[in-house]
C-alpha cells in the first residue's frame, strides 16, 4: 500500500530521501540535505514530499526559492518531481503534486511556479502555462507553469 508523506512527518527519511533523489537528478546529496534541513527546522515552508511504497521511496516532489531559472521573481518553485518507471501512470506525481500546493497554500504561500518541457501532463492536475524562461546553462527557453 502507497503512503504519501510531507518529510516533516518522517524526518529520519533525510539521508535516505537524499540519497535517492542526487541518483535521479545528478544534484549533489549536500544540496538536497541543505534545502531538508532547513524545512525540518522550520526556516522555511518549502517542503519535501514522498510517495513510499513500504520503506522504499517510488515518488517525489519538492518546493525550492527557485529552479534554476532566469524568472527570480517567480517563486517558489515546484521541483525533483519523479516516479519511479515502476510506479507510473498511477497518480502518484499529480497526489503529490496535490500535497505540495495545498500544503503551501494553507501556509499563505500562493501561487506557485515549475518548469517543465512536458506539455500536457501538468495540465492535467490544474497547472497553466504562464510563461518561457531560460534555465541556467541551457540553450533553449523551457515552459514555466502556475498553479494559483
Amino acid at each position: 500500500m502507497l503512503e504519501y508523506i510531507a518529510l516533516r512527518d518522517m524526518p529520519e527519511l533525510k539521508e535516505a530521501a537524499a540519497d535517492w533523489l542526487h541518483g535521479r537528478w545528478g544534484v549533489p546529496k549536500e544540496a538536497y540535505l541543505e534545502c531538508m534541513d532547513a524545512y525540518l527546522s522550520g526556516n522555511t515552508e518549502y517542503g519535501w514530499y514522498f510517495c513510499l511504497d513500504e520503506d522504499m521511496i517510488v515518488g517525489s516532489v519538492g518546493v525550492i526559492e527557485n529552479d534554476f531559472h532566469d524568472r527570480k521573481d517567480l517563486s517558489p518553485n515546484i521541483c525533483a518531481v519523479y516516479t519511479e518507471e515502476a510506479y507510473r501512470k498511477q497518480g502518484i506525481a499529480g497526489r503529490l503534486l496535490n500535497m505540495a500546493v495545498d500544503d503551501l497554500r494553507s501556509k499563505g504561500i500562493s501561487p506557485v511556479y515549475l518548469v517543465t518541457d512536458h506539455i500536457g501532463f501538468y495540465e492535467r492536475y490544474g497547472w497553466e502555462f504562464y510563461c518561457m524562461v531560460h534555465c541556467d546553462g541551457e540553450p533553449c527557453m523551457s515552459r514555466m507553469y502556475i498553479r494559483r
